[in-house]
């Protein structure tokens, strides 16, 4: 057993995985990004490493304020990085993870509302009742955030960009 070779770190693709085969591959390969350059380290600073969490969060949760939350930052301080000098990697992920997150949602949303959701009710004298139901306030207010979104993304294509020059 002393002449084992390591295992390979670039295996074959397989043959018989399913089409969706490499798409969290894809997935991080779009939010790739080069970190924003820090002029100091500070261990609660905005390292590469808490960067690149903050990105992932955001394209989970779709918000800002709970994603910063989620790497031990602030909101205010995530927006104040995106200013920054050699962030234009990072606002573009941040855009990309922004539009991943809401529709990560607007699917769980969706979900909830055909699907149903579970409620779990204990009534007097303990007797317990189980309800799965579609909730119909979930997919408007999905519906209605989808709609926002989509305005929200249409008028920021449509105006100019500024630039430095401008």
């Amino acid at each position: 057993m002393t002449d084992a070779s390591p295992p390979n770190p670039n295996p074959a693709p397989n043959p018989d995985a399913g089409s969706d085969a490499g798409s969290d591959a894809d997935f991080d390969d779009l939010l790739a990004f080069t970190p924003v350059p820090m002029q100091r380290r500070r261990a609660d600073g905005w390292s590469a490493e808490r960067q690149r969490r903050f990105i992932t969060a955001l394209s989970v949760m779709g918000a800002v304020g709970p994603a910063a939350r989620a790497v031990g930052m602030g909101r205010a301080s995530a927006y104040r990085l995106r200013e920054r000098a050699g962030a234009a990697g990072f606002a573009e992920a941040w855009d990309i993870a922004i539009a991943c997150g809401a529709d990560l949602q607007f699917h769980t949303a969706l979900d909830q509302a055909i699907n149903g959701v579970t409620t779990v009710r204990v009534m007097r004298g303990g007797m317990v009742e189980v309800m799965n139901a579609p909730d119909r306030k979930v997919l408007n207010a999905a519906l209605l955030s989808k709609k926002r979104l989509s305005a929200a993304l249409s008028a920021q294509a449509q105006a100019p960009k500024a630039t430095r020059e401008t």
